[in-house]
């Protein structure tokens, strides 16, 4: 079973610029983790394992939200 992406960059969104296309492309790619997913599917990996790091990167991925809420919280209140 293979996943389908839908990883597109138009030349309108990045008003023509080749390099800021690929760029774009380049970080939509990575958000998507297709590249992660094909070196992780290179080797086998214990469910075990697997399980662990999912949840790491999940609580990486909360703890980021939340500093970026604060941030935000924080700036609202500098500004009032």
């Amino acid at each position: 079973m293979t996943k389908q992406y839908n990883v597109g960059v138009t030349s309108k969104e990045c008003k023509g610029n080749h390099e800021r296309m690929i760029r774009k492309f380049i970080k939509k790619v990575k958000k998507a983790r297709i590249i992660q997913e094909v070196k992780d599917r290179q080797r086998y990996k214990k469910p075990s394992v697997a399980k662990k790091e999912k949840s790491i990167r999940a609580r990486r991925a909360r703890q980021k939200e939340e500093r970026k809420r604060l941030r935000a919280q924080q700036k609202r209140n500098r500004n009032n």
